[in-house]
């Protein structure tokens, strides 16, 4: 857990918050133990933002991972920040209920599932 939690604090380092001036970084588990890692960057027009979440979801799929156990999302503040909702559809779509831990910089966690963030999703179950 230290290592996914680290990995997310140092992708933390990499954003770009030109705007917002809030950094943060996540860590996404493949049920293999294999961590990918994404930062938000942002943008002018700010409708082309990307939040690490997804960034990290995104460099996941692109790189053929499929099954996932966690993501740790990192962001400095007192309050634990957790994903938007764009993020928690993502994470449900490609992740399923998988496992949050929320982190700051103080060492404050949180350990919650998705399904609890997001508990009455939108998904091809709709369609069926």
């Amino acid at each position: 857990m230290d290592k996914l939690i680290g990995a997310a604090l140092f992708a933390r380092e990499n954003a770009r918050p030109s705007y917002s001036h809030f950094k943060v970084g996540a860590a996404l588990e493949e049920e293999s133990g294999r961590i990918h890692t994404g930062c938000n960057v942002e943008n002018a027009t700010y409708g082309l933002t990307v939040c690490a979440e997804r960034v990290a979801v995104f460099k996941a799929l692109s790189e053929g991972a499929t099954k996932f156990r966690r993501i740790v999302v990192a962001a400095e503040g007192t309050r634990l920040a957790s994903p938007c909702g764009p993020c928690r559809q993502i994470l449900w779509e490609f992740c399923g209920n998988i496992e949050v831990i929320l982190v700051n910089l103080r060492g404050d966690a949180r350990r919650t599932m998705l399904a609890d963030l997001l508990p009455d999703p939108f998904d091809d179950k709709v369609f069926r």
